[in-house]
């Protein structure tokens, strides 16, 4: 199995690929750098606790995964500004 195809599968554990997607796209309507930065932290921690509220875990990666994907649709943001 190949890089690409291990990368894949990881990100469809979990739903991360949706998680990186949405992130994406509040980076990309977010206004100015602390738009971007606090609104990504809220959506991950909002999407961490209804995953717990349902039953689930708190996942760090999914957190995580939700706030790089903020990170990197500000960046094309301000690549396209």
């Amino acid at each position: 199995m190949g890089l690409g195809a291990r990368v894949a599968a990881w990100l469809r554990e979990s739903n991360r690929w949706k998680h990186l997607a949405g992130g994406f796209a509040v980076g990309l309507g977010a206004d100015g750098p602390y738009c971007a930065a606090y609104a990504g932290t809220g959506v991950a921690a909002a999407l961490e606790l209804k995953d717990r509220q349902w039953g689930g875990r708190w996942d760090w990666t999914d957190f995580a995964l939700t706030v790089a994907g903020t990170a990197a649709g500000w960046g094309v943001r301000m690549i396209f500004r």
